[in-house]
């Protein structure tokens, strides 16, 4: 449960209609094959003790006798385990009976849960057999056996030594409500909704019911770990699929394949669900609190089964991923174009490099242009190789420029550099960084001052992941008048290039597309043969992989995780590619300069956000820019 992940089930066991022995024995198996995988919540189907359809043998006392007898030997077995374990069984309570999920730990039962949506539609008649639960009439406390009373209505379940866990119960019919019980359970605290169902299959339901969990784990900001009947219930009328689903915030973590009895399990991320809730204002609590029951687990270190991309901005699948990245290029490109048509601009001005980010700012301005039905001329390219540019930069910015006709200048500004240097004392050959910003400053002042020659404004090509970083010139590529790029991420500046190159229609501009997406990333700031193919300087070699930096960010600003939580996802994620050294020193680099160049975002120029993650001092993040990053750099130096 370390780093707030808790390993959780949803078993769905082989049922014999109305035997109990049989029932019990297979649910206790399954609760022993969790044990074995660390599980510290396991939820069971509706009414699995007994099997869902029982029919008209529910009135029969031997059934709901035994039934209760069984509860008490599946309690008697979790006397040595802390696994938090809720099984479906009809109970007798005011002379009535209710369809009840019994939560049990430790050799104790916890609490009662009953139903309180019953269905009397088409297939079910829970109402022919069962009472619809009422707090005001029902909540008390029962007694059963000789185990200790246990609270019968609804409420929360509490862990005392994990505040961010909490736990709440609906069964079936509860969440298909317009009205559903997780709502005032999760607003009571709830992080985690378990629903104990049988859901029968037909067609098309399967897709209903992930996106009935998945939705409704995002409306609450909760974990929802969802356990239906499978094999072995009656199949007289109906069928049973066993889809068992877990999610997250909307994300769906595990899900079983129908008609497959067995067990499912993944890791829900608690305090990350703790922290989103934190974030969001509109997410009240109720005005009334609930009954709460408290229980407590045993801390560990679990072990993640759950899969984490390496590239969290980037969808893995290649549908989504072109459907994402076309989406971007249209909110990117609306952007440029109301601030043109509101500026009522000639032109537009971009520094055009030949690398990625310029290329991406290309591409939009392009977009917009096209939107605004203006001609590509109005786009003015401006090329300013100087001590470090490469032939294969210089070249394929001036291909690209040309294939979609735009106005390009070539300035070099070599000469301009020098006097400066001279000007301000600066040995040419002292290659600090007055040498590189010198050079970044000068290409500003040169298209700013094109703007103002062309009645335009300067475009800004700086990406979100060199914001975190730092690594733009303050003054230099740092200002601009818009900036498209600033809430793309570098890993993903390169997926819509590519995307544009997968889709355009010119074989020109998809194959020098092809050839900048390939080249490596860098400033070209120190001096190179002006022949020369390869780099001097690689951005990566610098302030390191760029997909490592993505993947901090996304962690450490979007979900709040303290280092030693992103470091150990780093890790799992990484493992094999970068070894946990590698994983440490670039961390700390990432925090070093995140904390020490909050000055650079504290003034960015406007620039529409696009994705979850934006450090735009108007937006999503605001930040003093003398803090300090001991305390995240002690974190790391703790582990």
């Amino acid at each position: 449960m370390k780093d707030g992940f808790i390993k959780v089930a949803a078993c769905t066991p082989e049922v014999r209609v109305a035997d109990v022995d049989f029932n019990v024995e297979k649910i206790i198996q399954q609760i022993e094959q969790c044990k074995e995988q660390s599980v510290k919540i396991a939820v069971f189907p509706e009414l699995c003790i007994t099997g869902y359809t029982c029919q008209d043998l529910f009135f029969q006392d031997i059934l709901i006798d035994n039934a209760l007898k069984g509860l008490l030997k599946i309690v008697k077995h979790t006397a040595n385990t802390d696994m938090l374990i809720a099984v479906g069984l009809p109970i007798k309570n005011h002379g009535k009976l209710f369809n009840c999920a019994a939560v049990v730990q430790k050799g104790y039962i916890l609490g009662i849960v009953p139903k309180t949506h019953l269905p009397n539609y088409n297939e079910f008649y829970e109402q022919r057999h069962f009472c619809e639960y009422s707090s005001n009439d029902f909540d008390n406390y029962i007694d059963i056996d000789n185990i200790p009373t246990a609270y019968f209505g609804q409420q929360i379940f509490e862990c005392i030594n994990i505040p961010e866990l909490k736990i709440g119960f609906e069964i079936c019919e509860d969440l298909w409500v317009a009205e559903p019980v997780s709502n005032s359970l999760a607003r009571s605290g709830a992080t985690i909704i378990c629903n104990l169902s049988a859901s029968n299959e037909v067609i098309g339901k399967e897709q209903y019911r992930q996106q009935l969990v998945s939705n409704q784990s995002a409306r609450l900001v909760s974990g929802y770990i969802y356990c239906s009947a499978g094999d072995g219930e009656s199949t007289q009328d109906l069928v049973f699929s066993g889809h068992n689903i877990i999610a997250e915030n909307g994300a769906i973590l595990a899900e079983s394949k129908l008609f497959e009895n067995g067990i499912i399990i993944s890791e829900i991320d608690v305090k990350k669900l703790a922290f989103e809730r934190r974030k969001i204002s509109t997410y009240l609590p109720n005005d009334t609190k609930p009954i709460t029951t408290s229980f407590s687990l045993e801390i560990n270190n679990t072990s993640l089964t759950r899969k984490f991309s390496p590239t969290p901005f980037i969808p893995s699948n290649q549908a989504e991923r072109n459907q994402r990245c076309n989406l971007i290029l249209q909110m990117q490109c609306q952007g440029l174009k109301k601030r043109i048509a509101h500026t009522n601009s000639k032109s537009v001005v971009l520094g055009i490099s030949g690398g990625l980010d310029s290329t991406l700012a290309l591409l939009v301005c392009v977009e917009a242009m096209d939107k605004l039905g203006r001609d590509h001329k109005d786009i003015v390219a401006v090329s300013m190789p100087c001590f470090g540019t490469t032939k294969r930069t210089r070249s394929n910015a001036q291909i690209l420029c040309e294939a979609f006709g735009v106005t390009f200048h070539e300035i070099d500004i070599s000469k301009s550099v020098k006097q400066h240097f001279e000007d301000i004392g600066h040995d040419y050959n002292n290659h600090n960084v007055v040498f590189e910003n010198g050079q970044a400053r000068e290409r500003t002042k040169v298209i700013m001052n094109i703007a103002n020659q062309c009645g335009g404004f300067v475009v800004g090509t700086g990406d979100l992941s060199e914001l975190a970083l730092g690594w733009a010139t303050y003054n230099g590529d740092h200002m601009s008048m818009y900036g498209v790029n600033a809430s793309v991420p570098k890993t993903l500046v390169k997926h819509i290039v590519k995307y544009y190159a997968d889709t355009t229609t010119s074989p020109k501009i998809s194959e020098v597309l092809k050839d900048i997406i390939d080249t490596p990333v860098s400033p070209e700031l120190l001096p190179t043969d002006e022949t020369a193919t390869q780099m001097t300087q690689k951005t990566e070699d610098l302030v390191g992989p760029y997909e490592l930096h993505d993947f901090y960010l996304y962690y450490a600003i979007r979900w709040g995780f303290a280092p030693h939580k992103v470091k150990r996802l780093a890790e799992y994620v990484f493992d094999g590619k970068y070894d946990n050294q590698t994983i440490t020193k670039w961390l700390k680099t990432f925090y070093r300069r995140f904390f020490s160049q909050q000055f650079k975002r504290s003034c960015l120029p406007d620039g529409a956000k696009i994705g979850s993650v934006t450090l735009s001092p108007r937006g999503d993040w605001r930040m003093p820019s003398d803090a300090v990053a001991t305390l995240w750099l002690k974190d790391i130096e703790n582990l």
